[in-house]
């Protein structure tokens, strides 16, 4: 028994010991770890403890500034300090400019600004830290002129929702000859002028694509002028008899040119060609960035029921690229409005659009079938609108408005529009319109579906005497509009 006892005391007595060795050990090692990691900082990059990593003093510290962790070990940071180096080396940026950072995620572009000798610099950020103050990229908590120097990384303005505001409050506090450089990961023609577009009083100095972190960026740097500027864009009539200008510049043609061939044959089976013609068409937000826009609208002319453009087609497929569109539908149809009036988010415009403000009469369709041609009695569908003194057959009377008139007071050119036409046959009278109004040059993107005497799905052999215009003419309508710059898609 004594024996026994003896043992279990000696167990007992004896595990305290190996803990204790085995803690020793393992704390000699990470301080020995940490001393070699100490001295690689010290001997290999003296102002590590300014600007990379973690070490027992602080230089952040004895200025006041907290130190402020990047991500991978300092990469974030030495990826600033590189792009601040350039910029000095360019003559962009100096140790005596008085610097913003814009919407800061980590204040690590601030900290990299003050280690390059730029001292005079701050960052603005909804979530502040000793070098960031409270602050929102709309709202500026300065005063005018302040600045000589505004930079955004981070995307911040890729990210914004309010884009115009954004350079509006960049503009104000940016002092006459100041720069203003933006990180941005749309690197398109299109995404570019859309960007300077914002920046108006600013003159682009030059832009170039850069690598970041993990990715490509485009690296933009504007000066800011006394003159609104447009940028240098060729200015191209797209009707030499109106004297109405659109700015063409040639990343729009590509864009056009690029774009899906139009059907220049007349198809017998339209109802077959046309709606297979969907799957080819390639829509802008697709290929370009549609960031940097004020506003998203989309303009349903020619409504129908709200499944069968707005709900089904627009709200699915079309590629928004998370935007929030503000939509229009326009129909005279007095049997669609209480269905409109309840989707939200869904302005209804209980009139026809046409060529000036006027009363018109609403034509009902008369669509020829096997079982009663001789009347024509069809499913009811809208027919062209007619003014008053050519009104013939069943109508109902309705108010027509100028939409050419609307669209230029309901729109900007800093807004991204997408106007889809379903007019049956008006569109002969609405696109001529648009372009001798100028009203054509605030739309981004076009569907129309140009309704001629087309072959008929009930009756082989015979066509529509809906209307009286040929497939060549549509095709006019949409070649003429694409080589005066307008991107355009054959709808069905």
């Amino acid at each position: 028994m004594s024996s026994a006892f003896s043992n279990i005391m000696e167990l007992t007595t004896g595990k305290p010991n190996l803990l204790s060795n085995i803690l020793v050990r393992l704390l000699s090692f990470f301080v020995l770890v940490f001393l070699a990691r100490f001295t690689y900082l010290v001997t290999r990059k003296p102002n590590a403890c300014d600007s990379v990593d973690f070490c027992f003093f602080s230089s952040a510290a004895s200025n006041g500034y907290a130190q402020i962790s990047g991500e991978g070990d300092g990469r974030l940071r030495n990826y600033y300090y590189s792009v601040f180096q350039d910029l000095i080396a360019e003559g962009y940026l100096s140790p005596n400019s008085k610097t913003l950072c814009i919407e800061t995620l980590t204040g690590e572009d601030v900290a990299a600004l003050k280690e390059i000798g730029v001292s005079n610099s701050v960052g603005i950020s909804t979530k502040p830290s000793p070098e960031v103050i409270y602050g929102r990229a709309v709202r500026q908590p300065f005063g005018n002129n302040t600045f000589d120097f505004e930079f955004s990384g981070d995307g911040s303005l890729d990210r914004s929702s309010q884009p115009v505001k954004f350079a509006s409050e960049i503009s104000r506090t940016l002092k006459l000859g100041g720069f203003f450089v933006v990180h941005t990961a749309a690197k398109d023609a299109y995404s570019l002028d859309s960007l300077l577009d914002l920046f108006a009083s600013c003159r682009l100095i030059r832009y170039r694509d850069i690598d970041s972190l993990d990715s490509s960026i485009r690296e933009v740097v504007l000066m800011k002028e006394n003159q609104i500027l447009d940028h240098g864009h060729k200015i191209l009539s797209i009707d030499g008899n109106s004297g109405n200008k659109c700015p063409v510049p040639g990343y729009k043609r590509e864009l056009i040119r690029n774009a899906e061939p139009l059907i220049s044959e007349e198809p017998l089976k339209p109802w077959i060609t046309l709606k297979r013609n969907r799957n080819n068409i390639r829509y802008l937000p697709s290929v370009v960035d549609i960031s940097f826009k004020h506003r998203y609208v989309y303009i349903d002319v020619g409504a129908r029921s709200y499944g069968s453009s707005i709900g089904s087609w627009f709200q699915k497929q079309y590629p928004k690229q998370n935007k929030t569109f503000e939509i229009y539908a326009v129909s005279a149809n007095k049997a669609l409005h209480k269905e409109i009036r309840t989707k939200k988010r869904v302005t209804l415009l209980p009139y026809a659009a046409w060529v000036r403000n006027e009363t018109l009469f609403f034509e009902i369709s008369r669509e020829p079938t096997r079982k009663n041609e001789d009347k024509f009695r069809g499913m009811g569908r809208v027919q062209a609108v007619q003014p008053l003194s050519n009104f013939v057959g069943d109508s109902d009377r309705i108010e027509g408005f100028d939409f050419s008139d609307w669209l230029k007071n309901a729109v900007s050119e800093r807004d991204f529009v997408v106007v889809k036409m379903n007019v049956e046959g008006s569109e002969f009278h609405l696109v001529p319109r648009l372009v001798e109004t100028g009203a054509i040059c605030l739309v981004d993107e076009m569907l129309i579906e140009c309704h001629y005497n087309r072959w008929q799905r009930c009756c082989p052999g015979k066509r529509s005497s809906k209307h009286h215009k040929t497939f060549a003419q549509c095709l006019v309508l949409f070649s003429s509009l694409r080589e005066s710059g307008v991107l355009v898609h054959q709808w069905w």
